[in-house]
């Protein structure tokens, strides 16, 4: 591998945001959830005889899928990196823990 190949793969290695970042992301995102629900939830169906009131509307069932959808993306990665390994991943953690223990055992 030549310096350049390696600069590359140490500059383009993905990182993990702070935890800190996500929690915040993901309250906003049930806050937004949460206030377009309770926009909708306001609406009075008279109200919606009129198109000038359509655009609260709109809005809220835009802003509201967008963030609930964000949010469900968000919770399904979390649930994905909790999950224990299974598989080939499972067997590959274990081989890996076994030459850890005889690294340690052998020094």
């Amino acid at each position: 591998m030549t310096d350049v190949e390696r600069l590359l793969a140490s500059a383009l290695r993905p990182i993990e945001p702070p935890k800190a970042l996500a929690d915040r992301l993901e309250q906003r995102l049930a806050k937004l959830t949460d206030d377009a629900a309770h926009e909708l939830a306001d609406l009075e169906l008279r109200e919606m005889g009129d198109p000038r009131n359509w655009g609260r509307t709109v809005g809220a069932v835009v802003v509201g899928g967008a963030a609930a959808g964000g949010l469900a993306l968000m919770q399904a990665r979390r649930h994905r990196k909790q999950a224990k390994p299974t598989g080939v991943k499972r067997l590959e953690q274990r081989i890996a823990d076994a030459a850890a223990e005889v690294r340690k055992q052998l020094s």
